[in-house]
């Protein structure tokens, strides 16, 4: 090296030495401090997007789990409700039961009719006021409990006299090619009363339940889940007339689609679902489809009639519960596969981001084997 008088060249050289030196040591300690191999984009730019990004996968998902199991207890809520239910039907039975025999009066039938009003009432109560967080839980309908209602506002009951058609369109996927498929009741196929008409549809094989609800409308509900939304719907074609009052009654499909959406991610599209669970209204006039609402045990021939209502609505309750059981069980499954993914992929960024703190630890055993020997 040339010696020069102006300059201090060695010198110069020897600063910028240290300088890089210091730098090294000064980003060394800050990862033997923090235990992380990258703390800024300038440690590994590529290897801090790829950690960046696992843990806004991480957290995702594990607020995705937390939604799964807020779900089940929303579905335990429903299904301890519906426990009830069960229990006041069963209680139903036994009144139905003992209304059915012939050593009763009419007058000790009306006591028996009164409590059962009380249990059809309190079944009203527990599908309009059970809550989770806030929101009804039974609510709204889902894609197969769907209803079309005729007004029937001069119907005095089933012995109400009918004239014309109900014309139902249902989504038929027995179908090679499944479409929509129109079924006709009334008049041309032997109905002359509204009993009748409620006997046709629910005998059809259709999957279709009518009912008489206490506002005197025919409500036909679909209980089967055919993958459509919209069915059944009234067909424009309808003409059904209740008691000869000289109008068509006015029909209106509803195609109600309320449920709970359980909503799983990974923060990326992709990765990204939900899980729906159909929670449909329910109360004594709708019970997957069983309604009681003109049930009574006032006389022996309708509480025969009741009792076989009470028991299609208790079948239908263990079935929904059922439903029910069935989504708790795919929810804790997705619980847990969302759980061993977190797992996982906070072991693939901490390979990334936290390589430096095996150093740490292995230092910190010379350390102490130091200690030893003093």
């Amino acid at each position: 090296m040339p010696i020069g008088i102006l300059n201090n060249i060695a010198s110069l050289s020897a600063e910028n030495q240290l300088s890089i030196t210091n730098s090294n040591l000064q980003s060394t300690l800050y990862q033997l401090s923090s235990g992380s191999r990258i703390n800024s984009g300038a440690d590994d730019a590529a290897g801090l997007a790829i950690a960046n990004g696992l843990q806004a996968n991480i957290t995702a998902l594990s607020q995705s789990a937390r939604n799964a199991n807020d779900g089940v207890g929303m579905l335990q809520v429903a299904d301890g409700a519906l426990s009830q239910v069960t229990t006041l039907l069963n209680r139903a039975v036994t009144l139905a039961t003992e209304s059915s025999t012939g050593t009763v009066s009419d007058s000790q039938r009306q006591a028996l009719q009164s409590e059962f009003a009380q249990i059809k009432a309190e079944i009203d109560r527990i599908g309009g006021n059970t809550t989770y967080n806030g929101s009804q839980v039974f609510a709204g309908g889902s894609a197969n409990n769907n209803q079309v209602t005729t007004s029937v506002t001069n119907a005095s009951g089933l012995a109400s006299a009918i004239t014309g058609d109900l014309k139902i369109k249902y989504w038929d996927t027995t179908l090679a090619t499944p479409a929509y498929t129109t079924q006709t009741f009334g008049a041309s196929t032997g109905d002359a009363t509204v009993g009748d008409l409620i006997n046709d549809i629910n005998g059809s094989g259709k999957g279709l339940i009518a009912t008489l609800d206490n506002t005197g409308n025919v409500v036909v509900t679909d209980t089967l889940s055919r993958g459509n939304t919209t069915d059944p719907l009234a067909d424009g074609g309808s003409t059904l007339k209740i008691n000869g009052d000289g109008s068509a009654d006015t029909l209106a499909g509803t195609t109600n689609a309320t449920s709970m959406d359980v909503y799983l991610s990974d923060s990326t599209t992709a990765g990204s679902s939900s899980i729906t669970v159909a929670m449909g209204a329910f109360d004594s006039n709708n019970m997957n489809g069983v309604s009681l609402a003109n049930d009574d045990l006032s006389t022996q021939g309708t509480a025969k009639t009741a009792l076989t209502d009470i028991n299609n609505a208790i079948a239908q309750v263990a079935a929904l519960r059922g439903q029910l059981g069935a989504s708790v069980n795919r929810l804790q499954s997705a619980s847990n596969v969302i759980s061993n993914q977190v797992q996982n992929l906070t072991s693939a960024e901490n390979g990334i981001v936290a390589g430096i703190s095996s150093l740490a630890q292995a230092n910190q055993q010379q350390q102490l084997v130091l200690k030893l020997l003093q």
